[in-house]
């Protein structure tokens, strides 16, 4: 008779019951990670493209990474209302301008032109974007048809799209040796 002994056992017992949280703990930071870089790209983004700002955009994202079972589900978003208008246009100029819709989204853009009264815009919006300075019964308002799209998020959001897989698979790679060891 062949007597096998086994040394270790219960150090991989062990090992193999944190193996799960490791896993999640990792793939959660990893996202996080991902979610904190796509923030970064938007902002570079936005400061590459702005030339009278107050930062609300850049101040505005947001994002959450929750484990859910056997999911781990990354948002992230920009809570400014401003955000979508510049992120898909407005009105006809912003239906007729170049962009990136996001796969089952449809976006309605308004038809008609509309007023923007002068005194609750802190900059010259003639002088900035061209947009006519009109006074209707003695008081003055910019008339526009929409503004561009000037994305800044989809295209941060394809960047990290590429790189999260990385980005993850190194952040569970670490925590693996934090909890289990080499």
């Amino acid at each position: 008779m062949i007597e096998v002994e086994i040394v270790g056992l219960n150090e991989l017992r062990a090992k193999l019951r944190k193996l799960p949280k490791a896993l999640a703990d990792g793939a959660a930071n990893g996202q996080e990670t991902a979610l904190e870089q796509a923030e970064a790209y938007a902002v570079d983004e936005l400061q590459s493209s702005i030339q009278y700002s107050t930062g609300e955009l850049a101040r505005s994202f947001k994002h959450e990474v929750k484990i859910d079972g056997d999911e781990i589900v990354g948002r992230w978003w920009n809570s400014s209302m401003i955000a979508i208008f510049r992120e898909f246009g407005t009105g006809k100029v912003g239906e007729a301008s170049s962009k990136e819709l996001p796969p089952n989204v449809a976006i309605t853009y308004r038809q008609t032109p509309w007023y923007i009264p002068a005194e609750e815009v802190d900059v010259n919006l003639t002088k900035i974007y061209g947009i006519p300075k009109v006074k209707i019964k003695g008081r003055y308002f910019y008339r526009t048809a929409g503004q561009p799209a000037r994305q800044f998020m989809t295209p941060a959001a394809k960047k990290i799209a590429k790189k999260a897989p990385s980005i993850i698979k190194q952040s569970v790679d670490q925590e693996l040796r934090e909890k289990l060891g080499d």
